[in-house]
């Protein structure tokens, strides 16, 4: 074996691609198999994305309406049934703040977080988040808890 009968091992070169625009002699010169005029036919067509040949495309057919209000501020939502199974579960002890939340895959690092009413506590807890409804805190201090907004 030596340079002059090298090969790649056999299978592993697939040259399928057919060489186009290279003239008539390889039988796909000329229009280079992209047929005849159009804008499909030229070079730097790339196809506008809802464009739809002219006709008035969907997002401008439709009636807009409505607003989305810039100053809106979103909040993750935790019940009080969600906390007391993480308690009975032992993933969560006697504090529960933006960390434990984080940790418990309750809430993201950067969200606001609101406890919700819903199911009861039993479980004593000191909680410190964003907000919190009314009956989320009555259950809360009911059940010997503190409620820390932050």
């Amino acid at each position: 074996m030596d340079l002059s009968n090298l090969r790649p091992a056999k299978g592993s070169v697939q040259n399928n691609s057919k060489r186009v625009g290279r003239g008539q002699g390889s039988g796909k010169g000329g229009t280079a198999t992209r047929g005849h005029k159009g804008a499909k036919s030229r070079s730097g067509y790339s196809r506008k994305i809802g464009f739809e040949g002219g006709q008035m495309p969907l997002q401008r057919r439709v009636p807009k309406f409505g607003f989305t209000n810039i100053n809106r501020k979103d909040y993750q939502g935790i019940n009080l049934d969600t906390l007391q199974e993480f308690v009975d579960n032992g993933r969560i002890k006697d504090t529960v703040d933006m960390q434990v939340l984080v940790e418990n895959g309750l809430a993201r690092k950067n969200e606001l977080v609101k406890i919700l009413g819903r199911g009861e506590l039993k479980a004593t807890l000191k909680i410190s988040v964003h907000k919190f409804t009314a009956s989320a805190k009555e259950a809360i201090e009911a059940a010997g808890g503190e409620v820390v907004t932050l």
